[in-house]
């Protein structure tokens, strides 16, 4: 069962994939839907058996690496953090299975995109079941890969293949400081075994290491240059980029990357690793800071976007930066609390913003929305369930693990702790106006669209529908039900040996001892957001279009996502871009071209044309070159004969 959880979508990837022609398009989107319906059973089972049962074991399936003292094993890490993970990855999988059942229904390469969905889950799976680094390096590189061919599923749209290669440019940023981590693991510990390596860590905490000339504390550099790779794979601040191009993509694969698997495989490392970073206070002081900035850089963005999918998207970064500075506070029970809520209603949110696109022909403005309510009840109702969590509200999921950050920060008493609760009480006020201006931009008001798409607005068939009722049951339940185990009272038996946290570090424990306007300003916030995007969107229409023509310079700053791209545009792509034409040109062209291959070529070329003269067709020419030759030879055996 442990071994089949995993396995299942690989070998429903490789039947879709390898034989999607013979078993066609429904054959296909039984195979994968069925693999991953069972292995959510089997992940669940595993989940209670491993969480409560006390059964958390390793699966080794066999040697992978040996060479030298290096010796890496195929296994299967079972505890309690790899359970919740496996749990959650594939429910929210199977049901962005099923829903792409309806959404992708006309779409002509149905095979191709479900075994696609099927091998991104495995690979996600081998992820956060890794028993040592190179297995998790594995994984990492396995989801970005297949990240690149979902994002550009439909190669025939340039916007498309821009983004996924964005998006595999912008991994390989962060994955080269991942695997620098991995290296700089192997160099102080002699082996990438988790066990080994955390058995070890107290031993090498004040270790030095040299790096770029310098001597640095070990453990502080590796912890960085891990962090990196999770800053890659989980869009903060500065390597973020690539998550709202990602959007280019069919709207399951928007869900299955930035809800429950992809975005959030740097958050569960940062968990899985916590016995390396609980000794290096300066990474985990690096790690709040880039979180609170990323929390607070893209919920501003998130409030002027009109795609109703990069909205989405913007609030997954910043709820990304919730987690990270959560796990830099140590409050990695409370990350990944998060990270499980999160999971649920942000899953909701997209699969309901694809019924929305689904039922008003494929458009995502949402300027041209609006008046959908009555036409779309369902998606209507399941889209406030998201938000409502999204935005913190009780007792919605997001309540109850957003707020434990928050307060958690707070109870750290650090500075770069206070930093974060600002950063964050103040982006929670922003989340809750950008998610209620969605809502009332595209559900409410007079309707924006022509009148052929009105008459065509309908709601989403039920393969469509229930996916988003199961998820909406986690968005509203979730919290309350996992609040006592992950970061209640009955965290520490619940999480075991799978998270450390050292002595004095128990920053959840000290979020119940914070002072009550702590604990309630994120609420207030929240529900002000909500009441200023009421006022703006729905009372007081005229307020946006005011707003941006008297503070233009501050709109199109957020509208131009702060201007990061067109800054790295001007800093690092065109500048490479002429490098590289003039090494083009310049250096392989005129240099190792010219003296190569095609300078010989046109030498060869030169000198045929200067034979080819002397073939005249004239008698007479010959005759003189056959004289001028025999003269030459005469020459030439007459001189030798004197010297």
């Amino acid at each position: 069962m442990h071994v089949a959880a995993v396995f299942l979508p690989l070998i429903a990837a490789f039947i879709a994939g390898f034989f999607g022609r013979w078993i066609g398009d429904r054959g296909a989107q039984l195979v994968t839907c069925l693999a991953l319906v069972v292995s959510a059973v089997f992940g669940a089972i595993v989940f209670w058996s491993v969480a409560f049962g006390g059964h958390g074991h390793t699966v080794e399936l066999f040697t992978w690496i040996n060479a030298g003292d290096l010796e890496v094993h195929w296994a299967l890490r079972y505890d309690t953090l790899s359970a919740v993970m496996v749990a959650m990855v594939t429910l929210v999988s199977a049901m962005i299975h099923i829903y792409s059942v309806g959404y992708m229904a006309h779409d002509k390469s149905v095979p191709r995109f479900m075994a696609y969905l099927s091998l991104f889950t495995f690979f996600m799976l081998m992820l956060v079941t890794s028993d040592n680094f190179v297995q998790l390096f594995f994984g990492w590189e396995g989801v970005g890969l297949v990240s690149y061919l979902l994002i550009g599923f439909w190669y025939d749209r340039p916007t498309a293949n821009a983004a996924a290669i964005k998006a595999f440019v912008v991994n390989r940023v962060g994955d080269f400081g991942f695997a620098l981590g991995i290296f700089a693991v192997y160099l102080i510990f002699g082996s990438l075994q988790f066990d080994t390596v955390f058995a070890a860590a107290p031993d090498a905490a004040h270790h030095t290491i040299g790096f770029l000339g310098h001597q640095f504390d070990a453990l502080t550099i590796t912890c960085i240059l891990l962090f990196v790779g999770a800053m890659g794979k989980s869009a903060q601040l500065g390597l973020h980029t690539w998550l709202p191009d990602a959007m280019e993509g069919p709207t399951p694969v928007s869900a299955l990357i930035h809800a429950a698997t992809m975005v959030t495989a740097g958050v569960f490392m940062l968990a899985r690793l916590s016995p390396l970073f609980e000794y290096s206070p300066t990474a985990l002081a690096v790690v709040v800071v880039i979180g609170g900035s990323t929390a607070m850089f893209a919920a501003t963005i998130g409030m002027a976007q009109n795609d109703i999918k990069r909205v989405i998207a913007y609030s997954t970064c910043s709820q990304l930066g919730y987690m990270f500075f959560a796990a830099g506070v140590s409050a990695y029970g409370a990350a990944m609390f998060h990270l499980l809520t999160h999971a649920f209603f942000k899953a909701l949110l997209f699969l309901g913003a694809g019924s929305v696109i689904h039922a008003v022909s494929g458009e995502q403005d949402m300027r041209k929305m609006g008046g959908l309510a009555k036409l779309i009840p369902a998606t209507y109702v399941l889209m406030w369930i998201g938000s409502l969590a999204l935005g913190g509200i009780w007792p919605f999921a997001g309540y109850y693990s957003k707020d434990t950050i928050l307060e958690a920060s707070w109870a750290a008493g650090t500075d770069v702790g206070h930093y974060a609760y600002w950063l964050g009480t103040f982006a929670a006020f922003l989340t809750a106006f950008y998610s209620w201006r969605l809502i009332f931009l595209t559900f409410h008001g007079k309707p924006r669209a022509s009148r052929e798409v009105m008459a065509h607005v309908h709601e989403s068939p039920p393969v469509m529908i229930l996916p988003l009722v199961v998820l909406a049951a986690g968005a509203l339940f979730a919290g309350m039900i996992g609040y006592h185990w992950l970061v209640g009272e009955g965290r520490e038996a619940f999480w075991g040996d799978s998270i450390l946290v050292l002595p004095g570090h128990d920053t959840v424990g000290g979020a119940e001892h914070v002072p009550f306007w702590v604990s309630k300003l994120p609420l207030a916030m929240g529900v002000t957001g909500i009441v200023f995007a009421w006022v703006a969107y729905i009372v007081q229409t005229g307020i946006p279009a005011w707003f941006a023509h008297y503070f233009r310079p501050i709109y199109l700053f957020l509208l131009n996502k702060w201007y990061v791209d067109e800054l790295y545009d001007a800093v690092i792509v065109r500048p490479a871009m002429w490098f590289g034409v003039r090494l083009w040109k310049d250096g392989d062209g005129a240099v190792i071209d010219g003296f190569g291959p095609d300078g010989f070529a046109k030498m060869t070329r030169g000198m045929a044309a200067v034979l080819s003269r002397f073939q005249t067709g004239y008698l007479y020419h010959y005759v003189f070159a056959m004289f001028v030759g025999a003269v030459v030879l005469v020459s030439w055996y007459v001189l030798r004969q004197v010297g």
